[in-house]
């Protein structure tokens, strides 16, 4: 019977180096930082949702990168099973660019933070009991640790923002990686100026983020950033 990886000590898991326990890590931070996110508001909402985004939006990007492609190898079911994270990864993608353009004192917005939260917590879920003791069933340690390395080198390199037009699957997603991470992680620094500085410095520095939004918006629409896209993960505005 397979155990969810939650249950399973690092070395159950192939060790520090295993794609599973950086998994799992990444898994216990999200939920801190979801309980910090409970009754914020303003800046300081502003605050941990751009803490969740740059660990959320990395950590799926090479999840989609890396392990997807691997689990469709090995796996009989593969595609059935990966796709429907993708499609939670998709709706993650619609909710924050949603979230994104409304007015912190929207009353809507209270609804889709939490459907997000919910669905965070889901994808989670999903992945531990689910998808990665699959994955863990199929490959020794050796190859474990070796997906954690790759898995590591593209989550330090991927973008950290919301792109639901990006494709979900390689080759688009991987085409889309170094221009959007580059300006996702500019745009990173200038909103953490702004959330965290003094006011006195926003009037400049929004415009600055705005800007640099609306290019990301243009690069993400290439075609060549959605090839590979199943159908049922794809952006209503595509």
């Amino acid at each position: 019977m397979m155990r969810s990886i939650a249950d399973q000590k690092v070395h159950e898991l192939g060790g520090r180096l295993s794609v599973l326990t950086r998994q799992r890590r990444d898994h216990v931070k999200l939920e801190d930082l979801l309980e910090d996110l409970a009754g914020t508001t303003g800046a300081a909402q502003g605050q941990v949702l751009l803490r969740i985004h740059r660990l959320v939006f990395p950590h799926a990007f090479a999840e989609e990168a890396v392990l997807w492609p691997v689990m469709r190898r090995v796996l009989p079911d593969g595609h059935e099973l990966t796709l429907e994270v993708e499609r939670e990864h998709q709706e993650v993608n619609e909710l924050v660019t949603a979230l994104e353009a409304m007015a912190p004192e929207d009353p809507a917005r209270g609804p889709l933070l939490a459907r997000l939260v919910a669905v965070l917590r889901e994808d989670v879920r999903d992945e531990e009991d689910v998808l990665l003791p699959r994955l863990q069933e199929k490959l020794g340690r050796t190859r474990l640790r070796g997906l954690g390395l790759a898995w590591e080198v593209i989550r330090r390199t991927a973008p950290t923002r919301a792109h639901p037009v990006v494709a979900r699957r390689p080759p688009g997603n991987v085409v889309a990686a170094v221009p959007l991470s580059v300006l996702d992680r500019v745009r990173d620094l200038v909103d953490a100026v702004v959330l965290r500085g003094p006011e006195r410095r926003a009037p400049g520095l929004r415009p600055v983020s705005a800007r640099l939004a609306r290019l990301t918006h243009r690069i993400e629409h290439l075609p060549v950033m959605r090839r590979g896209e199943d159908p049922s993960t794809a952006s209503p505005g595509t």
